[in-house]
């Protein structure tokens, strides 16, 4: 992955958090070496050097652990609704004059995250100017990954060898017949005004369906791109997952 900061784009990247979670309570204060799972996510999100990064925060402890590790820190109301509202929330407050006018969310859970993922998310903005938003997915032939309700799926019509406009995406295992299917990863960068208009929107019935915020990005007639990358990050949901990231990141054998 070969990516140039873009150049027709001011973007801002925000990592919301929060410490409740079902099967993880207090994820982003997660140990991993010594340091808090956000901090992690922080540093990789600030190692891809396209713009300010900020932490949206659900709960005051997070936001100590940010500002301890000398990272910026929004408090936001803890009772909102998901991620993206939370991302919102925490950019109006920062920039309520939209000098910003890319938002990048990353998701606070993926602490192996490369730094070239979130640049070549952005980079799609800058590539096509009609995509309302942009996101990654990494091929698979995995059986399991095919079959796993938890493992979202990108329905692409590929304009480019790595990169297309998103037609659907589902839990289900699709499209039918041989072939790559594409495994979804939850990294988005809108434009100011999509996500504005995102957060306007109510839920979709297909989002409510499938359990896929997205969807309503789609069923609004919204422009979604997705660009395929080389490996998925390791996301953090459960204890396992998080033993598997610590391996990763500190160098040990499973």
């Amino acid at each position: 992955m070969n990516r140039q900061k873009p150049t027709q784009l001011n973007p801002i990247l925000v990592i919301p958090a929060r410490m409740e979670s079902q099967r993880l309570p207090g994820k982003p204060l997660a140990d991993i070496g010594g340091v808090p799972m956000i901090v992690h996510v922080m540093e990789r999100a600030k190692a891809a050097n396209i713009g300010p990064v900020i932490i949206a925060c659900a709960e005051s402890e997070i936001a100590q652990a940010v500002k301890a590790a000398g990272g910026t820190a929004i408090m936001t109301d803890p009772k909102l609704p998901s991620g993206t509202d939370r991302v919102k929330a925490a950019i109006d407050i920062i920039d309520p004059d939209k000098n910003y006018n890319c938002v990048v969310n990353v998701q606070g859970d993926l602490p192996t995250l490369d730094p070239l993922a979130i640049s070549a998310a952005v980079q799609i903005l800058d590539d096509v100017p009609t995509c309302d938003i942009a996101t990654l997915a990494v091929a698979t032939t995995d059986k399991r990954e095919m079959q796993d309700p938890n493992v979202v799926k990108a329905i692409i019509s590929f304009e480019t060898k790595t990169r297309g406009r998103a037609l659907y995406f589902t839990r289900a295992s699709a499209p039918t017949g041989e072939g790559q299917l594409f495994h979804h990863i939850g990294l988005y960068a809108y434009r100011r005004s999509a996500l504005d208009r995102f957060c306007a929107l109510p839920p979709s019935v297909l989002e409510k369906r499938e359990r896929l915020e997205q969807l309503r990005a789609l069923e609004a007639g919204m422009r979604i791109d997705v660009e395929v990358i080389d490996s998925a990050p390791e996301g953090v949901d459960t204890l396992e997952d998080l033993k598997r990231a610590r391996n990763i990141i500190l160098g040990r054998k499973p």
